[in-house]
C-alpha cells in the first residue's frame, strides 16, 4: 500500500463520482477493474491511497453551483480493510454531509455499518443510498469467488440493518459466472433477499460476466485453482469473447421482471440509475426552544 497525491477527485461527465482508493484486496476472481484498460495498480492488491481526497472533495463541493448525488465504489470498494484505520471514505462522507449533498456508496463490506450514523444524517436532509453487491446465496461459494470480504449472509444482515434505519438500498446482482452461480435457484434466492430487505432497486445487466485483457488472465488462473477443468470449458465455448454467458440464461429475464414488479423493485437499469442520480432535498423543520 502506498499514498499518492492526486489533482482531482471527482470524475465522470458531471463530476459526481469518486474513488478514494485504487486497487482492491477483496480478491474477487471476476473483477473487471483488473482490466488493463483502467490502468489500475499491478498487482491489483497493491493499494494506492489518495491521501488528499478529503481536501479535494471539500474544495470541489464548495465550487459546485448545484447540489447533486456524489457516488463512490464504481471501480474500487471504498470499505476495504485499510479504510478501518485510514477513514478516508468516512472523511468524504463528512464533507458531503457538511455541504448538503447526497451520497451513494457501493460496497461488499460490512465495514459500512460503521458509517451508518453519517448515512442517516445525510439521508435526513437529502438522500443517502447504500448499494451492496450480491452474487450467490451460498456462503461457501461466496468465499471461493470473493475470498477476502464478508460473505453474502453478512451482507444481507447489513441490508436488513439499513432497512431498520430507513437507509434506502440498491443491490447489484452481478456478475453471474457460467456454470458457477448462474442458476435460476441462486438468482431467485438473491431476489428473495432483496424483497426481504425492501431494496428500492436492483442493477442487473445480464446473466454472465465480461472478460478483458487483465481480468481474463486472473479469472482463468482462479478457475484452475478453485474449479479444476472449468477453464477449458470456458475457452472451448466462449473463446476470447468479451461478454460471456450461456444462451439459455436469457430465459431468466421474465422471472426477474415478474418478481420485481410483484415486489415493487426497480429492475430496469435506466430506472435504477435515475433513482440513484436524483438529488432529493427534504423539508427539514427547525424547532425553536
Amino acid at each position: 500500500m502506498k499514498s499518492i497525491e492526486v489533482k482531482t477527485i471527482l470524475t465522470g461527465n458531471h463530476g459526481t463520482g469518486m474513488n478514494v482508493y485504487r486497487g482492491c484486496t477483496h480478491g474477487c476472481i471476476y473483477c473487471d477493474s483488473r482490466s488493463a484498460c483502467y490502468h489500475t495498480p499491478v498487482p491489483f492488491e497493491d493499494i494506492e491511497v489518495k491521501k488528499n481526497a478529503v481536501e479535494l472533495l471539500d474544495s470541489a463541493l464548495r465550487s459546485k453551483r448545484r447540489k447533486c448525488m456524489i457516488g463512490t465504489g464504481s471501480m474500487c470498494d471504498p470499505y476495504m480493510p485499510c479504510e478501518k484505520t485510514l477513514k478516508i471514505t468516512r472523511g468524504c462522507l463528512e464533507v458531503i454531509d457538511r455541504h448538503g449533498f447526497g451520497a451513494t456508496v457501493l460496497t461488499k463490506s460490512n465495514l459500512v455499518l460503521r458509517d451508518f450514523d453519517l448515512l442517516k444524517k445525510i439521508n435526513s436532509k437529502t438522500k443517502a443510498v447504500l448499494q451492496m453487491t450480491l452474487t450467490t446465496g451460498d456462503d461457501g461459494l461466496c468465499r471461493k469467488i470473493e475470498p477476502n470480504v464478508c460473505p453474502t449472509s453478512e451482507r444481507f444482515r447489513v441490508l436488513m440493518e439499513a432497512k431498520k434505519e430507513s437507509i434506502p438500498t440498491v443491490v447489484w446482482l452481478t456478475p453471474f459466472l457460467p456454470y458457477i452461480n448462474d442458476t435460476k435457484e441462486n438468482i431467485m434466492e438473491l431476489l428473495e433477499m432483496c424483497a426481504k430487505a425492501s431494496v428500492r432497486g436492483i442493477v442487473i445487466f445480464g446473466f454472465g460476466l465480461t472478460l478483458r485483457d487483465g481480468n481474463r488472465e486472473y479469472f482463468y488462473k482462479s478457475l484452475d485453482e478453485k474449479f479444476p477443468g472449468l477453464k477449458d470449458r470456458y475457452i472451448n465455448q466462449f473463446g476470447t469473447r468479451y461478454e460471456v454467458s450461456r444462451p439459455e440464461s436469457d430465459s431468466m429475464y421474465p422471472m426477474v421482471r415478474r418478481f420485481c414488479m410483484d415486489n415493487k423493485i426497480l429492475y430496469r437499469p435506466d430506472d435504477t440509475f435515475a433513482y440513484l442520480n436524483r438529488f432529493e432535498e427534504k423539508d427539514v423543520q427547525l424547532t425553536l426552544f
